[in-house]
């Protein structure tokens, strides 16, 4: 009895951790489908041209046509990516978004953009563009994006 009582105790304790690495978890996956939209943005970027204001201006599908199971749509807008969560995605996601924005080196535009994750640092000499709106909180976003 004593034995069940500890197992109990110990997965109370493990259970909220196990639930934020799931959260995690689906953040990551779904970070793919900015991949779909990065290179319109760095080919604007390379050619010197300003950066495409929406999908439509990068020729890419209406948001709402960018989904997967966890994902209701991708908003490109001024070159940050904005994934948007619904569908099946965990009830901590639901409605929440993840911001991927591109930074560069302004005055040498042969340097590829860096793309960043919600809050991560930018590096040194570069400039981030687009405005960031994660609204997933911090501790469930991965270690590359804080």
């Amino acid at each position: 009895m004593v034995a069940i009582s500890v197992l109990a105790i110990l997965m109370m304790i493990a259970l909220p951790s196990y639930m934020d690495k799931l959260v995690r978890e689906q953040v990551v996956e779904e970070l793919t489908l900015a991949d779909i939209v990065k290179p319109p943005v760095q080919a604007a970027w390379r050619s010197g041209a300003e950066l495409p204001a929406d999908n439509a201006a990068a020729a890419l599908p209406a948001p709402e046509l960018i989904v997967n199971q966890r994902v209701k749509a991708v908003v490109l807008e001024q070159g940050a990516i904005h994934i948007h969560f619904g569908n099946q995605a965990h009830g901590q996601l639901q409605g929440k978004v993840v911001t991927v924005r591109p930074a560069g080196v302004k005055d040498a535009r042969v340097v590829p953009l860096v793309w960043l994750c919600a809050a991560a640092p930018v590096p040194q000499q570069m400039a981030v563009l687009g405005e960031n709106r994660t609204t997933v909180p911090q501790g469930m976003l991965p270690l590359r994006c804080r």
